[in-house]
Protein backbone atom coordinates (compact mmCIF):
# COMPACT_ATOMS: atom_id res chain seq x y z
CA UNK A 1 0.00 0.00 0.00
CA UNK A 2 1.54 3.46 -0.69
CA UNK A 3 0.07 6.88 -0.24
CA UNK A 4 -0.31 9.22 -3.93
CA UNK A 5 -1.35 12.54 -2.64
CA UNK A 6 -5.02 12.48 -1.01
CA UNK A 7 -5.46 8.91 -2.20
CA UNK A 8 -4.33 5.34 -0.77
CA UNK A 9 -3.07 3.52 -3.17
CA UNK A 10 -2.90 -0.42 -2.63
CA UNK A 11 -0.66 -2.72 -4.63
CA UNK A 12 -2.10 -6.17 -6.56
CA UNK A 13 -0.43 -8.30 -3.74
CA UNK A 14 -1.84 -6.02 -1.24
CA UNK A 15 -5.00 -6.60 -2.01
CA UNK A 16 -4.72 -10.30 -2.29
CA UNK A 17 -3.57 -10.53 1.04
CA UNK A 18 -6.70 -8.57 2.55
CA UNK A 19 -8.71 -11.02 0.19
CA UNK A 20 -7.41 -14.10 1.98
CA UNK A 21 -7.31 -12.38 5.20
CA UNK A 22 -10.90 -11.68 4.73
CA UNK A 23 -11.79 -15.23 3.33
CA UNK A 24 -10.07 -17.17 6.45
CA UNK A 25 -11.79 -14.64 9.12
CA UNK A 26 -15.06 -16.05 7.59
CA UNK A 27 -14.10 -19.48 7.28
CA UNK A 28 -13.56 -18.91 11.09
CA UNK A 29 -16.47 -17.72 12.38
CA UNK A 30 -19.22 -19.59 14.74
CA UNK A 31 -21.32 -22.38 13.04
CA UNK A 32 -24.56 -21.81 14.89
CA UNK A 33 -26.22 -24.72 14.85
CA UNK A 34 -30.25 -25.38 15.99
CA UNK A 35 -30.83 -28.88 17.25
CA UNK A 36 -34.02 -30.53 17.35
CA UNK A 37 -34.83 -33.82 19.09
CA UNK A 38 -38.18 -35.12 20.88
CA UNK A 39 -35.47 -36.24 23.49
CA UNK A 40 -33.82 -34.67 26.32
CA UNK A 41 -31.14 -37.18 26.80
CA UNK A 42 -30.04 -37.14 23.30
CA UNK A 43 -30.50 -33.61 22.58
CA UNK A 44 -28.26 -33.00 25.71
CA UNK A 45 -25.56 -35.86 23.62
CA UNK A 46 -25.66 -33.67 20.67
CA UNK A 47 -24.89 -30.41 22.48
CA UNK A 48 -21.60 -32.00 24.06
CA UNK A 49 -20.74 -33.61 20.90
CA UNK A 50 -21.08 -30.44 18.85
CA UNK A 51 -19.97 -27.83 21.50
CA UNK A 52 -16.90 -30.18 22.18
CA UNK A 53 -15.75 -28.66 18.57
CA UNK A 54 -14.01 -25.31 18.64
CA UNK A 55 -15.96 -22.86 16.15
CA UNK A 56 -19.55 -24.69 16.75
CA UNK A 57 -22.34 -22.78 18.31
CA UNK A 58 -25.35 -24.32 19.28
CA UNK A 59 -28.08 -21.42 19.62
CA UNK A 60 -30.99 -23.47 20.76
CA UNK A 61 -32.51 -26.88 21.26
CA UNK A 62 -35.92 -27.14 20.48
CA UNK A 63 -37.95 -30.75 20.93
CA UNK A 64 -40.99 -30.79 18.26
CA UNK A 65 -41.74 -30.11 14.55
CA UNK A 66 -43.53 -26.62 14.80
CA UNK A 67 -40.87 -24.98 17.65
CA UNK A 68 -38.15 -26.44 15.28
CA UNK A 69 -39.34 -24.20 12.32
CA UNK A 70 -40.12 -21.42 14.85
CA UNK A 71 -36.98 -21.13 15.95
CA UNK A 72 -35.26 -21.82 13.04
CA UNK A 73 -37.27 -18.77 11.98
CA UNK A 74 -35.99 -16.62 15.06
CA UNK A 75 -32.73 -17.69 15.75
CA UNK A 76 -31.86 -17.65 11.73
CA UNK A 77 -28.70 -20.95 12.45
CA UNK A 78 -26.43 -22.25 9.78
CA UNK A 79 -27.55 -25.31 10.36
CA UNK A 80 -29.97 -27.36 12.09
CA UNK A 81 -29.59 -30.80 13.10
CA UNK A 82 -33.19 -32.17 12.68
CA UNK A 83 -34.86 -35.70 14.26
CA UNK A 84 -36.21 -37.37 11.07
CA UNK A 85 -39.02 -38.22 13.62
CA UNK A 86 -40.41 -35.06 14.97
CA UNK A 87 -43.74 -35.42 16.84
CA UNK A 88 -46.54 -32.47 15.85
CA UNK A 89 -44.30 -31.91 12.83
CA UNK A 90 -41.96 -34.40 11.07
CA UNK A 91 -38.78 -34.19 9.98
CA UNK A 92 -39.84 -34.08 6.09
CA UNK A 93 -42.16 -31.24 5.99
CA UNK A 94 -39.74 -28.77 9.01
CA UNK A 95 -37.19 -29.00 6.65
CA UNK A 96 -39.77 -28.03 3.46
CA UNK A 97 -40.60 -25.18 5.50
CA UNK A 98 -37.04 -24.25 6.45
CA UNK A 99 -35.86 -24.86 3.00
CA UNK A 100 -38.48 -22.58 1.39
CA UNK A 101 -38.28 -19.97 3.96
CA UNK A 102 -34.62 -19.61 5.10
CA UNK A 103 -32.19 -20.56 2.07
CA UNK A 104 -29.00 -20.11 3.25
CA UNK A 105 -29.80 -22.19 6.53
CA UNK A 106 -28.89 -26.11 5.66
CA UNK A 107 -30.99 -29.36 7.52
CA UNK A 108 -28.84 -32.21 8.58
CA UNK A 109 -31.39 -35.50 9.17
CA UNK A 110 -30.52 -37.79 11.79
CA UNK A 111 -32.54 -41.00 11.42
CA UNK A 112 -32.66 -44.64 12.68
CA UNK A 113 -33.26 -45.74 9.34
CA UNK A 114 -31.30 -46.62 6.96
CA UNK A 115 -33.41 -46.51 3.94
CA UNK A 116 -33.01 -45.71 0.48
CA UNK A 117 -36.80 -44.59 0.14
CA UNK A 118 -36.20 -41.93 3.13
CA UNK A 119 -33.07 -40.59 1.91
CA UNK A 120 -34.61 -39.95 -1.56
CA UNK A 121 -37.55 -38.06 0.13
CA UNK A 122 -35.22 -36.38 2.41
CA UNK A 123 -33.17 -35.13 -0.72
CA UNK A 124 -36.46 -33.97 -2.26
CA UNK A 125 -37.38 -31.44 0.83
CA UNK A 126 -33.95 -30.05 0.65
CA UNK A 127 -31.91 -31.11 3.45
CA UNK A 128 -28.34 -31.66 2.17
CA UNK A 129 -27.28 -34.11 5.06
CA UNK A 130 -28.55 -37.31 6.19
CA UNK A 131 -27.03 -39.20 9.12
CA UNK A 132 -27.56 -42.48 10.83
CA UNK A 133 -28.19 -41.97 14.73
CA UNK A 134 -25.61 -44.90 14.93
CA UNK A 135 -23.07 -43.10 13.10
CA UNK A 136 -23.40 -39.99 15.09
CA UNK A 137 -20.58 -40.19 17.27
CA UNK A 138 -18.23 -40.53 14.35
CA UNK A 139 -19.94 -38.09 11.69
CA UNK A 140 -22.11 -35.36 12.75
CA UNK A 141 -18.91 -32.73 13.38
CA UNK A 142 -17.85 -33.32 9.55
CA UNK A 143 -21.61 -33.04 8.49
CA UNK A 144 -21.74 -30.20 10.14
CA UNK A 145 -19.00 -28.84 8.48
CA UNK A 146 -19.66 -29.58 5.25
CA UNK A 147 -22.97 -28.63 5.06
CA UNK A 148 -21.73 -25.45 6.01
CA UNK A 149 -19.57 -25.39 3.13
CA UNK A 150 -22.88 -26.08 0.87
CA UNK A 151 -21.29 -29.54 0.76
CA UNK A 152 -23.90 -32.68 0.88
CA UNK A 153 -22.81 -35.22 3.32
CA UNK A 154 -24.45 -37.95 3.79
CA UNK A 155 -23.71 -41.37 6.14
CA UNK A 156 -21.19 -44.17 4.53
CA UNK A 157 -24.04 -46.71 4.64
CA UNK A 158 -26.52 -44.49 2.57
CA UNK A 159 -24.11 -42.25 0.24
CA UNK A 160 -23.55 -45.43 -2.45
CA UNK A 161 -27.18 -45.30 -3.03
CA UNK A 162 -27.30 -42.03 -3.18
CA UNK A 163 -25.62 -41.33 -5.78
CA UNK A 164 -26.53 -44.56 -7.68
CA UNK A 165 -30.16 -43.05 -7.36
CA UNK A 166 -29.12 -39.60 -8.45
CA UNK A 167 -26.63 -41.28 -11.51
CA UNK A 168 -29.69 -43.06 -12.91
CA UNK A 169 -31.70 -39.59 -13.26
CA UNK A 170 -34.69 -40.57 -11.14
CA UNK A 171 -37.93 -38.92 -11.85
CA UNK A 172 -38.78 -35.97 -9.83
CA UNK A 173 -41.65 -37.50 -8.38
CA UNK A 174 -39.87 -40.31 -6.77
CA UNK A 175 -37.91 -37.28 -4.70
CA UNK A 176 -40.54 -35.71 -3.27
CA UNK A 177 -42.93 -38.00 -1.14
CA UNK A 178 -44.72 -39.87 -4.32
CA UNK A 179 -48.15 -39.96 -2.76
CA UNK A 180 -48.09 -36.76 -0.93
CA UNK A 181 -47.70 -34.78 -4.17
CA UNK A 182 -51.78 -34.15 -4.24
CA UNK A 183 -51.47 -32.21 -1.17
CA UNK A 184 -51.47 -28.67 0.34
CA UNK A 185 -48.72 -27.76 2.93
CA UNK A 186 -51.28 -27.63 4.77
CA UNK A 187 -53.10 -30.74 4.30
CA UNK A 188 -49.41 -32.53 4.75
CA UNK A 189 -49.78 -31.09 8.52
CA UNK A 190 -53.38 -32.17 8.86
CA UNK A 191 -52.64 -35.61 7.92
CA UNK A 192 -49.86 -35.93 10.29
CA UNK A 193 -51.25 -34.85 13.30
CA UNK A 194 -54.67 -37.34 12.37
CA UNK A 195 -52.13 -39.85 11.40
CA UNK A 196 -50.61 -39.35 15.10
CA UNK A 197 -53.74 -39.94 16.63
CA UNK A 198 -55.00 -36.17 17.38
CA UNK A 199 -59.27 -35.23 17.02
CA UNK A 200 -60.52 -33.27 14.23
CA UNK A 201 -60.76 -30.39 17.58
CA UNK A 202 -57.21 -31.37 18.66
CA UNK A 203 -55.72 -30.12 15.14
CA UNK A 204 -57.84 -27.10 15.14
CA UNK A 205 -56.19 -26.24 18.23
CA UNK A 206 -52.84 -26.72 16.67
CA UNK A 207 -53.01 -25.44 13.91
CA UNK A 208 -55.43 -21.91 15.41
CA UNK A 209 -57.51 -23.11 13.10
CA UNK A 210 -61.55 -23.65 13.45
CA UNK A 211 -62.83 -27.49 13.97
CA UNK A 212 -65.07 -26.94 10.58
CA UNK A 213 -62.21 -25.77 9.06
CA UNK A 214 -59.94 -28.76 10.26
CA UNK A 215 -62.36 -30.98 9.37
CA UNK A 216 -62.46 -29.70 5.36
CA UNK A 217 -59.08 -29.98 4.99
CA UNK A 218 -59.95 -33.72 6.43
CA UNK A 219 -62.03 -34.38 3.75
CA UNK A 220 -60.28 -32.89 0.76
CA UNK A 221 -57.18 -35.35 1.90
CA UNK A 222 -59.13 -37.99 2.20
CA UNK A 223 -61.02 -37.49 -1.17
CA UNK A 224 -57.67 -36.60 -2.86
CA UNK A 225 -56.05 -39.59 -1.49
CA UNK A 226 -58.79 -42.13 -1.86
CA UNK A 227 -58.72 -43.16 1.59
CA UNK A 228 -62.33 -43.96 3.37
CA UNK A 229 -61.19 -44.20 6.83
CA UNK A 230 -58.77 -43.12 9.67
CA UNK A 231 -57.03 -46.70 9.32
CA UNK A 232 -56.23 -45.88 5.74
CA UNK A 233 -54.77 -42.70 6.68
CA UNK A 234 -52.46 -44.14 9.17
CA UNK A 235 -51.17 -46.98 7.16
CA UNK A 236 -50.94 -44.31 3.84
CA UNK A 237 -48.91 -41.98 6.21
CA UNK A 238 -46.44 -44.82 7.41
CA UNK A 239 -45.75 -45.86 3.84
CA UNK A 240 -45.42 -42.27 2.96
CA UNK A 241 -42.50 -41.56 5.69
CA UNK A 242 -44.62 -38.90 6.89
CA UNK A 243 -44.96 -40.82 10.91
CA UNK A 244 -42.85 -44.00 11.74
CA UNK A 245 -45.08 -47.25 12.87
Amino acid sequence: MRASGDKIMMTADTVGRVSSLTEDALDHRYIRILIADDHEVVRQGLRALLEAEPGFEVCGEVRDGREAVRETYRLRPDVVVLDFSLPGLNGLEVTRQIRKALPATEVLVLTAHDSEQLARAVLGAGALGYVLKSDTEHDLVTAVESLHRRRPFFTSRVATMVLESYLKLMPMNSLNGDGLQPLTAREREILQLLAEGKSNKEVAGILGITVKTAETHRAALMRKLDLNSISDLVRFAVRNQVIQP
